[in-house]
């Protein structure tokens, strides 16, 4: 599912249903674990994130991988999806729930801002969290982490079937966020979940 096959009429419903309400109904359809653990809202909204997964996966570092200067390289995998995520879309970090390193930082997510996204959300934590959190974009991590990704975490697969916060994510997949947290509601049943 891209985001032009999200319809608006669904993506308005789903602004206004709790989280809590959403594992209910998914519970009922026999989805037991749908609710990503132990990530928080950077800050309170006022409406929910809602929006289609693009995803990002990182494996453990590998020490002469992943050196400073390869941030340099536009075809980093980090920044690659940085710069193909869609509008409207929820980055999706799975950072191995490991957030003593940041999966990402301000310049990044201010990247995501400019480029039209709904939100992004980490198992792992965000460097600059006060400076994220003042963005306009919705941000869920674990905890503030100030090092750099690259001392613990490779970005390796871009929009990949991925685990973050125990909870498998498939690109496409439905992200909602409220102050409770992320639920994945599955692409196939999105629109009946809506309704």
């Amino acid at each position: 599912m891209t985001t032009q096959d999200f319809s608006e009429s669904t993506r308005q419903k789903l602004k206004g249903v709790s989280t809590a309400t959403l594992a209910t109904l998914l519970f009922k359809r026999g989805l037991r674990n749908q609710f990503i653990q132990n990530v928080h809202p950077l800050r309170q909204r006022d409406e929910n994130m809602v929006g289609p997964a693009y995803t990002l996966r990182y494996i453990p570092a590998r020490e002469d991988l992943n050196e400073i200067a390869v941030f340099r390289d536009p075809e980093h995998p980090q920044r690659k999806a940085v710069e193909e995520a869609p509008s409207g879309a929820v980055m999706v970090f799975d950072s191995r729930k490991d957030s003593r390193a940041a999966s990402a930082g301000a310049i990044l997510v201010t990247r995501l801002v400019v480029r039209g996204l709904e939100g992004v959300v980490t198992d792992g934590g965000f460097r600059d969290s006060p400076e994220i959190a003042a963005l306009d974009i919705h941000a869920y991590h674990e905890r503030p982490s100030a090092p750099t990704n690259l001392t613990l975490h490779q970005a390796l697969d871009i929009n990949v079937p991925i685990g973050c916060g125990d909870v498998a994510v498939w690109p496409g997949d439905i992200l909602v966020g409220d102050g409770d947290g992320v639920m994945v509601i599955p692409r196939d049943i999105v629109d009946e979940v809506a309704e």
